[in-house]
């Protein structure tokens, strides 16, 4: 494989996001578990805490009251997503699709962001709640917000990507 072939690896220039996304995402982490104690929080606005919290199972807590299958299992499920996606990003043009490409991207970074948490810690650790009055929605941090962008690009791209030539659809 030349250096040629390399540089034009489809669309993977986009990797550069995968790795802020990653970046931030345990960047945040890292100052929130250094700072807090678990379920420690702090009012930023009367809609808005970080609190510390580990979050065992998948979005909105659900399998976290497994006996600890689900620590190895979502961590190979978020790295086999993780490759799929990596493949499907590769195998874009390297021009064109931008909505695609760093809705792919984003998925990426925050699949493996809580992989890491994951693996290290045998927990995603969430910090950003959002709340209004008694009612709270479930906490989440970068990663988490990144794999929510990425769909919400991925599917702009469906519904407004334009016209592609019949041997890319």
């Amino acid at each position: 494989m030349t250096q040629r072939t390399l540089l034009n690896a489809g669309a993977s220039n986009w990797l550069w996001l995968t790795l802020a996304i990653v970046l931030a995402d345990q960047g945040t982490k890292y100052l929130i578990v250094n700072n807090f104690a678990e379920f420690e929080s702090i009012t930023l606005h009367p809609y808005l805490d970080f609190m510390r919290l580990h979050n065992e199972g998948v979005a909105f807590s659900m399998f976290s009251d497994g006996s600890g299958w689900q620590r190895w299992f979502f961590s190979l499920l978020g790295v086999a997503v993780a490759c799929v996606v990596l493949v499907w990003l590769r195998r874009l043009p390297s021009r064109g699709q931008g909505l695609l490409a760093s809705g792919l991207a984003c998925i990426v970074g925050g699949a493996l962001g809580n992989v890491i948490d994951r693996v290290a810690f045998g927990h995603v650790i969430d910090f950003i709640r959002v709340h209004y009055e008694d009612w709270y929605f479930p906490a989440f941090n970068v990663a988490d917000s990144a794999i929510t962008v990425g769909a919400i690009l991925i599917i702009l791209d469906s519904l407004f990507g334009g016209e592609r030539p019949a041997d890319e659809q």
